[in-house]
């Protein structure tokens, strides 16, 4: 009888063992199933993350090119604000060698005694004509002063972008 109750014994070990075997294993199979849940979770967002990056890329390349197209036309325009400096340049200068040239006939103009009255007159409009001038001169002096102010500005955005 003691054979029996101790294979009665081993038989019920070995019984409680495959149970425990049992649950494990449907505990273990539940688990799998999550993961494989979650890996096609994970194989969406790697999906998802690679599109991402591909209109990232795309964006980068159309970012680039018009940098480059705003780079361009900036220095277009800077060529054509240093042209226009120098026109005004050019301008004023001439405006200066007119205006000196009309202060000389208006002082050779005074220096000759006027016979008639009628010469009085021509010498008031040519003082005038000096103002108008020296009025037109300072005018495009304030001009070129705000061309070079621009494109000093526009040299220094340059340099910073």
């Amino acid at each position: 009888m003691t054979t029996t109750w101790i294979d009665l014994a081993v038989e019920g070990l070995v019984a409680v063992l495959l149970a425990t075997t049992i649950g494990y294993c449907i505990l273990l199979d539940k688990r799998l199933k999550r993961l494989r849940a979650d890996e096609a979770n994970l194989r969406a967002t790697i999906s998802e993350l690679l599109t991402a990056t591909e209109i990232a890329e795309r964006a980068i390349v159309g970012l680039k090119d018009t940098a480059a197209d705003a780079d361009k036309t900036l220095a277009q325009r800077l060529r054509e604000a240093e042209f226009f400096s120098q026109e005004i340049g050019r301008e004023i200068g001439e405006g200066e060698k007119l205006l000196n040239r009309i202060i000389r006939i208006t002082e050779a103009a005074r220096a000759v005694p006027e016979p008639t009255p009628v010469v009085a007159p021509v010498a008031r409009t040519a003082e005038a004509t000096v103002a108008d001038h020296a009025a037109r001169l300072g005018d495009l002096r304030a001009r070129a002063e705000e061309a070079n102010r621009r494109i000093g500005q526009m040299k220094a955005r340059s340099v910073a972008a």
